[in-house]
This record gives structure tokens, sequence and C-alpha cells, in this order.
């Protein structure tokens, strides 16, 4: 059974989760709550694979060296545009 990654996006405003697959793009699904959010990825996963099977396209395989890194980036917003300006960030592995 393929496994793929999914990003899940609290909704600060409404609550729930928004979910993007970042190996299929176009896939993307809401809910209420992390468990709903995460069927309803499941759904729109297979109907999207399934889509692409009856189209003839070749169904995409994510691998583990292709998974997505989530990043922190701090941003100097002093307006110089000095030497020292840097960003710094710090890699949050799924």
């Amino acid at each position: 059974m393929p496994r793929y990654t999914v990003l899940l996006v609290p909704d600060s405003t409404l609550g729930g989760y928004t979910v993007e697959v970042p190996s299929l793009p176009g896939v993307v699904t809401e809910g209420d709550t992390r468990e709903q959010t995460l069927l309803n990825a499941r759904e729109a996963i297979e109907l999207f694979l399934d889509d692409m099977q009856a189209d003839g396209e070749a169904v995409p395989i994510e691998s583990d060296g292709g998974r997505p890194e989530l990043a922190t980036v701090d941003v100097n917003r002093s307006g110089s545009d000095s030497d020292d300006a840097h960003a710094e960030t710090e890699l949050l592995r799924a």
C-alpha cells in the first residue's frame, strides 16, 4: 500500500485543518478535526490516484528521500542591507 506525506495546516480563524499532499500537486482537502482531515486526505488521494490510473498516467510513489522539510526562518527587518544581515533556519523533519 503506498504511503504519502500530508501537510496539515491549522486554520486559526475558522478552526479545523487544511491538508495538502506535496507529492501530489492539486490534492487539497480540509476537515474540522485532525482525524476527519486525515480521513478526507486518504479519500482525496485515493480518488486522485484512481483518476490518474483511469487516464493511463503513472501513479507517483513517494520516496523516503523526497519528503518535504519544514523550516523556520528568522528574518532581519532592520531595513539595512549590511553584510551582517542573515537568516537562520531550523529544520524540522517530518
